[in-house]
Parts: C-alpha cells; structure tokens; sequence
C-alpha cells in the first residue's frame, strides 16, 4: 500500500516538474514576464522537493542504494547534471543561446533519467 503511494506521488510530481520546466522554457525563449511571477519561483520549488522526498522514500522501500546499485547512482548523477543545466537554462545562462541549448540538454537528462528508472540500468539505450 504505502509502496504503490510514494510511487503514484513520485510519478505524478516527475510529471508535474516536467511540464512546469518545459512551460518554464518556452517563457524563456519568448522572453515572457510570466517568468518572474512569485507562484512561478516557488510551485517548482514544492514539487520538485515533494519528487525528491518521494524517490528517497521509494529507494528506502525497495532498499537500493546510490553508490551501491548503478542505476541509481546513474540517477542521482543525471539529477545533478540536470539541476545544474535548468539553472543556466532559467537562470544563470549568460546569453539566451547558452539558455536554451541549456534546456534542451536539460530535457535529455531529464529523458535518460527516465530511461534508466524504467530499465534499472545505467545504460538504457545499449553498450
């Protein structure tokens, strides 16, 4: 029970931060105001913190580690790549062309993070 909850919490706030960082981009790229609204600053903030919370509870439930089973390592590494590119991509690119190649990187972590959940395997896409 507490198990198919964290994972449908999980799943729902992957999708959630998904779509607020894809909405997020193409204020960027239009240069929209909408951007520095107050919710927009801090809703991804709640969901992202509710989509990390969920994912350690469900490591702590299947008892699979970082630094002990590769695909989460793989995991939590492409996270941190991923934060770090959302933040040139939202934040601290330089020029609006660094901002979206930025992004659009971001999406491709964001898509290998996805890959390997699904496959539990640091190399989804083959050796």
């Amino acid at each position: 029970m507490a198990y198919s909850l964290i994972k449908n919490l999980h799943l729902a706030t992957i999708a959630l931060s998904l779509a607020l960082f894809v909405l997020r981009g193409v204020w960027m790229m239009a240069d929209s105001p909408r951007l520095q609204a107050r919710w927009v600053r801090i809703v991804p903030h709640l969901i992202d913190t509710l989509l990390l919370a969920s994912g350690i509870g469900l490591a702590v439930l299947i008892q699979q580690y970082p630094l002990v089973h590769g695909w989460l390592t793989a995991k939590v590494l492409a996270l941190i790549a991923y934060i770090v590119l959302g933040t040139l991509a939202l934040k601290r690119g330089k020029t609006r062309g660094q901002r979206i190649a930025a992004w659009f990187t971001a999406l491709l972590v964001f898509a290998y993070m996805v890959a390997v959940a699904i496959t539990h395997d640091p190399f989804p896409f083959g050796q």
